[in-house]
């Protein structure tokens, strides 16, 4: 997984934990899920208009 192993990824939990405590975690985590969420399916959404576009282009052609 990203080329970080087991005692590095721990060790940078460990940080987090200490920089923004036990109570704002879930909240951070729930913040980054809809981040991820949003840029998928923002990303998916651009796939889908450039391969419309293209299949178009591909249509008027013939």
């Amino acid at each position: 997984m990203f080329g970080i192993g087991t005692w590095e990824l721990i060790v940078i939990l460990v940080i987090v934990l200490i920089l923004f405590g036990p109570k704002k975690l879930p909240e951070l985590a729930r913040t980054l899920g809809r981040a991820i969420h949003d840029l998928r399916h923002s990303a998916n959404t651009l796939k889908q208009e450039v391969e419309s576009d293209t299949s178009e282009k591909n249509n008027q052609s013939e």
